[in-house]
């Protein structure tokens, strides 16, 4: 950066431009910031702010006043110049300017046209139409049975978005919006979307239309009333950082919907210079993208600001933006948390009342912020002329103690009719609140998202269905490992093999794949959940098939992804005979893809070889067999997120259990494969039955291959629980109960044999690369059909 000295003109009259004005004021870059018009508190930031007595829509005369007074950046507050192409000005002056142009502008000028570009970038987004006819748009909403969002298409000053309860509602938004145009004429078009359920976040990032800087996700808070009650406003208050966002998660919401926005715009030809407001949703299906704002948010700036690193340099950064260079500057935040009150004048949002005077006492310490935005200086007083009047902010090291210390602010402001919300940052605390009954209670599969119970419920209730497609050949029965079709049955020759079929996909462990960009070894997961499925009844794997669904195809992930799959097929001896790519845009987020494989092998009838498992064979007293797993293989990984967002990590962190390897690197260690090893027994007629042990764990697994009147005792202090269990059950502070309902806890594969063939088998597997321990024995069965001995070993080790 040259040695130039800046003076700074920031447009606009807000809460938002007092923190920006109290900010760059602190640059030692900086002689002097112009703030035009400012307002009643933006004076008293610093000796070099100064208020300007010019509107923001008067660009000449702000232009005139920038080249009289050498002004040498200009930074814009609001939305409406932006949009008006009040840069165009400045650049036409040759006075660089932090803020998108007109085209740029768009992104919030109107939202048909930011919904349309998300659809054309694949960026995640609500399902949505637009409307410029007020009957269309009614026919489509009375079409409609979700729920919906409707959006003034134009500015509406934060308000134009209004979230209907009722169908009845939803057509009084409609004609406020587009009859009787309370907005004016940003409801000359209006968006009407699918209403998203989760949690809100609004982020703010620098950008130079190349790079991105990110400051922490902040909430807003937009109803009026505590609870989140009544009309919605420009913002009540807001908080920072959110706990709902973890590092994996922030990093996320900036590689899929940030960067691709920037990136988008750029490509076509509106490279975008500013802060870029981008509200998200948090769904269960990820994070969606709710709206843009070409500017920083208020009150997200306010809270946002005060947690820069006093060696963090706004106006660098900001002329930094400015000649597409930001990645030459350092943006630091400290370890804090803020919090932002506003308050707002009696009746607001709707008509309010204004010119009512203001006191104020000193601000109760010095990390306590008052930022004015409806107010001016009538001589020596403050009077209120806006909606939102004032806001006070605080930072501390915890979020408590930043809400305690705002409202403590606020408490030092008052005027007649002042109103605020109470309950600022309610969401966080409630989230707390349930993060300390989970523990107290432990983490389970099905807090993290997932119902094994829910699962085996639907095999019962679809088995009917399934029934009925029964054919010679095959019963059409579930409840096994995969299903089989007899050929000889079906009409083929006698001695023709018995077929087995097996179906499945890896989860959400491709999650944890694509925020490494590792995608080789979940190719290798989906293979051997298929063929460890097939060789459990006694198949040999022929061939395997399998489909790649991405919004956006990416040939390199998708290349290493079908590596892995390669891999996968020549350590179970198959081949890969075919396979579906599908590109459906919009259905995932960013690069994220799904993957499901189909497996068939065969069973040699004219050998001598037969189906497993053989019920018929198995007595009390026979053998169980472990053979260990390789980690955590392909199943509980919704579990496996939640407890590492709760340790604050992230997948690129050195792993507890194993510091030379990432957390991300260790828990893609692909599922082993056992299948050759496994045929060596089964060809010698060895092995009476064979359980996968994959989602459910060993109390799922196992009886899933035993007769109703036996019953598998498993002594679990026989093999050493790998690390990766240890750290997963006391870090999430899971039960034994449920460690062994979703995690293989070292074993991923369990095997009967005879007591005399006991030894054999343990030493052919054993010559073939797996390790196998003697974990149990049959039994006769009581109720459970799986009985864990010695649990208690699990919470000692």
């Amino acid at each position: 950066m040259s040695d130039k000295r800046l003076r700074i003109l920031v447009i606009g009259s807000g809460g938002r431009e007092h923190a920006i004005a109290w900010k760059l004021a602190q640059s030692p870059t900086v002689d002097v910031v112009h703030v035009a018009p400012g307002n009643g508190g933006t004076e008293a930031s610093a000796d070099n702010v100064v208020n300007v007595n010019i509107s923001v829509d008067d660009f000449t005369e702000l232009v005139a006043h920038a080249k009289k007074h050498g002004l040498n950046l200009a930074v814009v507050g609001p939305e409406s110049p932006l949009v008006a192409g009040v840069k165009e000005f400045f650049q036409a002056a040759n006075i660089p300017c932090f803020g998108p142009d007109k085209d740029a502008a768009r992104m919030e000028g109107s939202k048909a046209f930011s919904k349309d570009f998300m659809q054309r970038h694949g960026i995640p987004t609500a399902a949505f139409r637009s409307f410029s006819d007020y009957d269309q748009a009614r026919e489509y909403l009375d079409s409609v049975e979700h729920d919906v969002v409707i959006k003034a298409d134009g500015l509406a000053a934060g308000k134009g978005v209004i979230i209907p309860k009722t169908k009845e509602e939803a057509h009084d938004a409609l004609k406020q919006i587009m009859v009787t145009r309370d907005f004016g004429s940003a409801g000359s078009q209006v968006v009407i979307e699918e209403f998203l359920e989760g949690e809100e976040l609004s982020v703010l990032s620098f950008s130079d239309g190349y790079t991105i800087r990110s400051l922490p996700p902040a909430q807003d808070h937009k109803r009026v009333f505590d609870g989140d009650e009544g009309p919605n406003t420009g913002g009540m208050g807001c908080y920072a950082p959110t706990r709902v966002a973890s590092k994996e998660l922030i990093a996320q919401i900036d590689r899929d919907l940030v960067q691709p926005t920037i990136d988008g715009m750029r490509r076509e030809w509106m490279p975008f210079v500013g802060i870029l407001f981008t509200g998200v949703m948090l769904t269960k299906n990820g994070p969606r993208v709710l709206e843009y704002n070409v500017r920083g948010g208020d009150p997200e700036t306010q809270t946002l600001l005060p947690l820069l690193s006093d060696d963090t340099d706004l106006a660098k950064v900001m002329l930094a933006c400015t000649r597409h260079c930001l990645d030459a500057v350092e943006i630091k935040v400290l370890p804090q948390f803020s919090a932002t009150v506003v308050a707002c004048a009696e009746g607001y949002p709707g008509a309010y009342a204004k010119n009512r005077t203001i006191a104020l006492d000193r601000p109760p310490s010095a990390n306590t912020h008052i930022f004015h935005a409806g107010t001016i200086r009538d001589g020596n007083q403050i009077v209120s002329m806006g909606g939102r009047v004032i806001a006070a902010t605080a930072t501390a090291d915890t979020l408590e103690e930043a809400v305690t210390q705002a409202y403590k602010g606020i408490d030092t402001i008052k005027f007649k009719g002042m109103h605020f919300r109470k309950d600022i940052a309610h969401r966080a605390f409630k989230r707390k609140a349930d993060a300390l009954d989970t523990e107290t209670n432990g983490m389970t599969y099905a807090s993290a998202g997932v119902s094994i119970d829910a699962g085996n419920d639907l095999v019962k209730r679809i088995k009917p269905f399934v029934k009925a497609t029964a054919r010679p050949g095959a019963d059409a029965d579930l409840g096994g490992f995969g299903g089989t079709f007899d050929l000889s049955k079906a009409g083929y020759h006698k001695d023709s093999p018995i077929l087995i079929g097996a179906t499945d996909g890896v989860g959400s462990k491709l999650k944890i794949a694509d925020a490494t960009n590792i995608h080789n070894t979940v190719g290798i997961d989906l293979v051997a959940m298929n063929v460890n499925d097939l060789v459990v009844q006694g198949a040999r794997p022929l061939l395997f098939l399998d489909y790649f669904g991405c919004s956006i195809l990416d040939v390199d992930i998708a290349t290493a992804f079908v590596e892995g799959v390669t891999q996968g097929c020549i350590l179970a001896e198959c081949a890969l005979v075919g396979g579906e790519t599908s590109e459906m845009p919009g259905l995932y987020n960013g690069t994220e893809y799904d993957a499901v494989g189909a497996a068939v092998g065969a069973v040699n009838r004219a050998s001598g070889q037969k189906i497993l498992p053989d019920m018929e064979s198995m007595v009390v007293g026979d053998v169980l067999l472990g053979l260990t797993s390789s980690g955590v293989h392909s199943n509980g990984f919704s579990l496996v997120r939640r407890i590492i967002e709760k340790k604050h990590l992230t997948f690129s962190d050195s792993a507890p259990w194993n510091a030379e390897t990432s957390i991300g690197e260790a828990l893609l260690t692909p599922t082993r494969i056992y299948v050759v090893p496994l045929l060596k027994t089964i060809e010698r007629d060895l092995v009476k039955g064979m359980s996968h042990i994959t989602g459910g764990g060993l109390l799922e697994n196992v009886p899933r291959m035993l007769p109703e009147h036996l019953a598998a005792e498993i002594d679990v202090s026989t093999w050493n629980r790998p690390g990766v269990f240890k750290w997963l059950q006391e870090s999430g502070k899971v039960s034994n109960e449920e460690m062994s309902r979703t995690f293989n806890n070292g074993i991923g594969m369990v095997l009967v044999v005879s007591n005399v063939a006991a030894g054999e088998v343990k030493r052919v597997l054993e010559e073939n690369g797996e390790t196998v321990f003697n974990i149990g024995k049959l039994v006769e069965r009581d109720d459970e059909g799986c009985i864990l001995r010695n649990l208690d070993s699990w919470s000692t080790s």
